[in-house]
């Protein structure tokens, strides 16, 4: 899922001054996910002392699309706890593998990071002071090894499809160097770059053979910016695994109504009572949920539950939200909501909370089936109880 994080940043006990000269580089990770226009790198410093409360670890999320590097985080010491924590809040969304850097290449991709960032006209995430020492001008980065870094900051592409779903992803976010990146050399593609950044919705592959026999595929991309959303018929090819050439047919507005119905996919409830007090809940209920991202409403908690990795990408249809395994809605008046769009996921979410320490705090009440979500909006009703709502809607 494409989406904007809202995180706090917390000082984690590094110099105001920037880590000291006496910190040598142990070791450091980037994601692959720069495909998804987001990445996370992750540098680990330690001393020459070697004493454990000494190291010193950096994170950096950065945003190619809009808001470049949007959030820094560091931590003294390997707290195990402290650690996973930040990198839950950093990449729990992102499902992506991680890849080593050198420290020649960790330096190099903060560079790129301001750089980027100056680019998009934001401000650098704060404290700055603490990776001002990463800044210092590196010799010449070979073209060479620009390459074997992009390489480790992209998930390796296994199909048409995929290749076909990241590119648009990346054009429609006006992300000119990650369409590149698919792209034969040479290839010019501003004909369908939007005016400003813009999210793929959906997009959905037909293979064909054109008037000269050539394999091509005809796409029906759904785009959305503020809220307004425009529907795009591609044509495009792909040789030697990357895209040789992009046409556009046709676009045209479509309704927010007319978009929901292309979104449009099964939702799968149950609905539970917590037969326990909230705060004996949460002490077994958030344990499960420490991989998941919670955001709070205005009647309960929804947690929502991401994918490990990106495999949803590589399929003929491609839906944004597909990264989301499962959703869980915890209410202010006593229900614990759980949903997913197939079957065989809402079995699996049903099963991990019977073999839970909660299995006895909570009695199932009923199971649903519907065309379309619902959950949603549920969340944004004023309804207390899932039955009362669905009441209302018949």
């Amino acid at each position: 899922m494409q989406k904007k994080h809202s995180f706090t940043v917390i000082k984690g006990g590094g110099s105001q001054k920037g880590a000291p000269a006496h910190y040598h580089f142990l070791s450091g990770y980037v994601t692959d996910t720069r495909l998804m226009g987001v990445l996370v790198l992750s540098v680990h410093w330690t001393t020459d002392s070697q004493e454990e409360e000494d190291d010193f670890h950096q994170f950096f999320y950065f945003d190619a699309e809009e808001y470049g590097l949007e959030t820094y985080r560091s931590q003294v010491g390997n707290d195990p706890e402290a650690l996973e924590s930040i990198e839950e809040s950093l990449m729990g969304g992102l499902g992506g593998k991680k890849n080593p850097v050198t420290e020649r290449e960790a330096r190099y991709l903060v560079q790129y990071f301001i750089k980027a960032s100056e680019e998009l006209n934001v401000t650098p995430a704060d404290p700055k002071s603490e990776y001002d020492f990463l800044l210092a001008p590196l010799e010449l980065f070979s073209g060479k090894e620009k390459q074997a870094l992009i390489e480790k900051m992209c998930t390796p592409i296994r199909s048409d499809y995929e290749c076909l779903h990241y590119f648009l992803m990346r054009c429609f976010a006006r992300d000119k160097e990650g369409a590149q990146y698919l792209a034969q050399e040479g290839l010019s593609f501003s004909e369908i770059l939007p005016p400003k950044p813009s999210t793929l919705c959906k997009n959905s592959i037909e293979e064909y053979k054109d008037e000269n026999g050539v394999d091509s595929y005809l796409c029906e991309a759904l785009m959305e910016v503020d809220g307004k959303y425009t529907l795009h018929v591609l044509e495009l090819t792909i040789h030697e695994d990357k895209i040789s050439s992009v046409f556009r047919r046709s676009a045209f507005r479509v309704t927010a109504a007319e978009a929901a119905m292309l979104l449009n996919r099964p939702e799968f409830i149950t609905v539970y009572e917590i037969l326990t007090d909230p705060n004996s809940f949460d002490d077994h209920f958030l344990p499960l949920m420490k991989n998941s991202m919670m955001t709070p409403h205005d009647n309960g908690r929804l947690f929502l539950e991401f994918r490990k990795n990106n495999d949803h990408v590589d399929q003929k249809v491609f839906l944004l939200n597909e990264d989301v395994g499962g959703l869980y809605y915890v209410s202010d008046y006593g229900q614990l909501i759980i949903a997913a769009y197939t079957l065989r996921e809402i079995k699996e979410l049903e099963k991990v909370l019977q073999k839970s320490s909660l299995h006895s705090a909570l009695l199932p009440t009923a199971k649903y089936e519907f065309k379309e979500p619902v959950l949603y909006e549920f969340i944004q009703s004023d309804f207390e109880d899932f039955s009362d709502f669905l009441d209302s809607l018949k």
